[in-house]
């Protein structure tokens, strides 16, 4: 019978110290007689964490990779529909911005208005999509919204000339 053994790469390990403390000891940590090198932070799973539990460089990271994703999707879509547009935005841009929110959501006025600078471009996107189609569906009465479909005025072009006034 075989048996499964676990291999531990020490070339990519690193060792952490979490501490608030400004002068903290030197503690070596060691596997197996080797020396593992100490970190000041570290990813896991895709969510940058540091030894003093500040999240900047986590945001920094996410905001890259959440402008890069949006620029991508401006590029890429810009003769897209607007049903396009939203599909990759909630499929490649959301994801990104919402991954480890629970843990690492930022409490600092400056990365929340960061992050909420690459909501809003693709948020308002969104919206207006969302306006655009709910008036569609008004205007040509369709089920749900025939109520305000009647009430919608026709759209009438007059020229400067054609008025009361």
């Amino acid at each position: 019978m075989i048996e499964n053994e676990m291999k531990i790469n020490l070339g990519k390990s690193k060792a952490v110290s979490f501490t608030k403390a400004k002068v903290k000891k030197q503690i070596r940590y060691y596997f197996w007689g080797q020396l593992i090198l100490e970190a000041s932070s570290f990813k896991y799973s895709g969510i940058i964490i540091c030894n003093d539990l500040n999240w900047a460089d986590d945001v920094n990271y996410t905001l890259q990779r959440a402008w890069k994703a949006l620029h991508f999707i401006m590029h890429t879509l810009k003769k897209g529909n607007d049903n396009m547009k939203h599909l990759a935005y909630t499929a490649l841009l959301g994801p990104i911005l919402e991954y480890g929110a629970v843990c690492c959501d930022p409490y600092r006025e400056g990365q929340v208005s960061a992050l909420n600078r690459v909501q809003k471009q693709g948020l308002a996107q969104r919206r207006s999509i969302a306006q655009m189609c709910a008036l569609f569906k008004a205007y040509t009465k369709g089920r749900a919204w025939r109520a305000i479909g009647d009430r919608l005025l026709k759209p009438c072009y007059l020229s400067r000339e054609a008025h009361n006034w």
